[in-house]
């Protein structure tokens, strides 16, 4: 029986966009509804009629010629959105041009900066200037190694202006993990920082960010942003310049913004690259923007003024998704570091101090703060937040519980999910309707999403494959260099020929929401009975002597069998204690299906850069397979922990 954990009450669904936009489509089309779940069937019959009142509705600034809003709606991929418009992506986000602050940055150090919509405005118009000068023309490669800056912003909203393609990374990439993204699309100008700071510590970048240019002929010139303006690092190399250098002699000036076709591509992002050199995911400017406001505008209500927060860095997605709250006419929070740095109190200090309307991180921070027993409520006025999203990995049932009981228990919870293969969510809030204890609120507006069993039915209420039946806006224009579209295709519509497959294991719920154990290719299957990880991990994370937990499945004399690791807090034993009460949470809250073959104690986690444990390099490490990539993991000795172990050979 699921449990109803929060409402909106009638004034706050009267004040919403999700409203507004209803009563415009009814104004537009005759179409009348109270409930999201009428909206939604609606939205992905007729996807037409919903783009283009929502562009309208979210005020984009473009040109539209001609009738034809989704031309070959039949094929996936192949379908095109708004084939006869043109946009910039940058003018959109440049739209508040006053002295209101549009960027507010802190760094885990204390060093703070706040742009105005003025400020940020005339950045970017020196930059584009400078870019312009330095040889940058619509369709080249731009690149950030670079931390969580307002600069770094500014940078991509001068490369999107001139209609460059903008691709970043985090600082704490290693320069090989670098080369195999940036050297895959030859970027011709590189944005890097002198340095930035982590859980205390000062990292100096100009040593990697040295081999990266050595290593990519194809970069004409680095520019050095400054961590901290008033402790920057001299730059000395005659083959770097200062943004201060780089952009003196250029006044800033109205920027004429070209408009560009809707797919003209803005963004390459790369998948986590775990399994091999990372994808190139190229992403066009007019889907990017679309999707990304209707994310904003319709799913998490945002407004203009309201002050969005998510912690991440510019090696993930969300950092691309967070930046388009511009075009929301938000403010954007920024963090870089540690969000446990000097404590677990930082990110809600920050929250309270700057107002956040809009909080977001992710799964595992939620449940470090749980782990911390911290009670954000009780030590913080987080009075302005109206809806705290999570991403990243499931939140579990319990992460519910503590967000209400002990961060603030009027709240909308969305966590939401999707990708960097989609710059986008699939599922996520729905600001008039409930929160469900475990469940993802519901399918995104358009996204015509179902769940499939392996032969491709469609099933209800039980476990399976994400898929969406119908073209969006914001699938990828392609991989780069990607001969006959042939790994584009493998990726997404090999499963399922037509239909776009996730790679998500999910469950449809009764309230219309979404509950997701993990990757479909992380799913363990023994005896043929597939389980989700996310499962096993909710029940036994809520042992005080576990801090976190890995299960991957082991090929075993001709089937499969779970192997569950875990990672003990400070002062604890895995003995034969412990492993009972794990065995006896598993076996009283799932089944005895869900239960681990082995239980072994590790002291450390393989994790991604954006903070997704990997299953998969952990399977192929207890298998003896070499995991390609390690460049793209944050701690890649913890693969050791999983090397050559007795115990699985018996």
């Amino acid at each position: 029986m699921s449990t109803k954990l929060w409402q909106p009450n009638p004034d706050q669904i009267a004040a919403s966009n999700l409203t507004k936009f209803l009563g415009a489509i009814q104004n537009r089309w005759g179409f009348s509804c109270s409930d999201y779940s009428a909206l939604h069937k609606w939205s992905v019959e007729e996807l037409e009629k919903f783009w283009l009142s929502f562009w309208d509705f979210a005020g984009v600034l473009g040109d539209i010629s001609g009738s034809t809003i989704l031309r070959d709606a039949e094929k996936m991929p192949g379908a095109t959105f708004f084939p006869n418009s043109r946009l910039n992506f940058a003018e959109n986000l440049l739209r508040q041009k006053d002295d209101n602050p549009v960027l507010i940055f802190r760094g885990e150090t204390g060093v703070e900066r706040i742009l105005t919509g003025a400020e940020l405005y005339d950045l970017v118009s020196r930059l584009k200037q400078a870019m312009e000068d330095a040889g940058i023309e619509a369709g080249d490669r731009v690149a950030g190694y670079l931390p969580n800056l307002p600069e770094a912003i500014a940078a991509m909203l001068a490369a999107a202006s001139l209609g460059a393609v903008w691709s970043s990374c985090s600082p704490d990439f290693g320069s090989k993990g670098v080369l195999d993204r940036f050297g895959q699309i030859e970027p011709k100008l590189l944005f890097a920082a002198d340095q930035y700071f982590y859980n205390g510590k000062t990292i100096d970048c100009l040593a990697r960010v040295d081999e990266v240019c050595a290593n990519l002929p194809t970069i004409t010139k680095a520019v050095i942003l400054p961590y901290d303006p008033k402790n920057a690092i001299p730059i000395s190399d005659p083959n770097k310049v200062s943004l201060t250098e780089f952009i003196k002699t250029y006044q800033a000036k109205e920027i004429k913004f070209e408009r560009f076709d809707f797919n003209h591509p803005l963004y390459i992002l790369f998948s986590s690259g775990t399994t091999g050199i990372p994808k190139c995911i190229v992403h066009g400017a007019g889907g990017t923007l679309i999707q990304h406001l209707k994310d904003h505008l319709l799913q998490t209500d945002v407004k203009p003024g309201d002050r969005v927060f998510y912690f991440t860095t510019l090696g993930w997605m969300m950092w691309n998704w967070l930046v388009s709250g511009l075009a929301a006419q938000a403010t954007i929070i920024l963090y870089d570091g540690s969000p446990f740095y000097p404590d677990g109190n930082s990110l809600f200090d920050f929250a309270e101090e700057a107002k956040v309307t809009h909080f977001g991180t992710s799964a595992k921070f939620i449940d470090s703060v749980k782990n911390a027993k911290l009670k954000p409520k009780n030590t913080h006025n987080l009075s302005s937040i109206r809806v705290l999203m999570s991403t990243g990995s499931p939140l579990v049932p319990e992460s519910f519980d503590f967000i209400y009981e002990n961060i603030k228990s009027d709240i909308c919870v969305s966590s939401i999910s999707g990708g960097t293969d989609i710059v986008g969510c699939f599922v996520g809030g729905n600001p008039i309707g409930p929160v469900w204890r475990g469940e993802i609120q519901a399918v995104c507006l358009a996204m015509d999403v179902a769940v499939y069993d392996t032969e491709g039915n469609s099933l209800s209420d039980e476990m399976g494959e994400l898929v969406c039946r119908k073209p969006f806006p914001s699938m990828p224009i392609g991989f780069w260099k990607d001969e006959n579209n042939k790994r584009y295709m493998a990726a997404y519509f090999e499963r399922f020929p037509g239909v776009w497959c996730h790679g998500d294991w999910v469950a449809m719920t009764k309230n219309g929401g979404m509950i997701i154990q993990g990757r479909s290719d992380s799913t363990l299957n023994p005896g043929g009975v597939r389980i989700g990880t996310a499962e096993i991990y909710g029940q036994v994370e809520q042992l005080e002597a576990i801090e976190e937990a890995i299960a991957v499945s082991q090929d075993w004399e001709g089937d499969a069998r779970i192997i569950l690791f875990v990672k003990l807090r400070d002062g604890n034993n895995l003995n034969e204690t412990l492993s009972k009460q794990i065995k006896s949470k598993i076996r009283s809250n799932l089944t005895p299906r869900h239960l681990p073959e082995k239980i072994l104690a590790v002291s450390d986690i393989p994790r991604t850069k954006s903070g997704k444990i990997t299953e998969l390099a952990v399977r192929d490490v207890i298998h003896g397979r070499t995991v390609r990539n390690t460049e793209a993991l944050a701690n890649p000795r913890a693969l050791d922990n999983f090397r050559d172990l007795p115990e699985l050979r018996s």
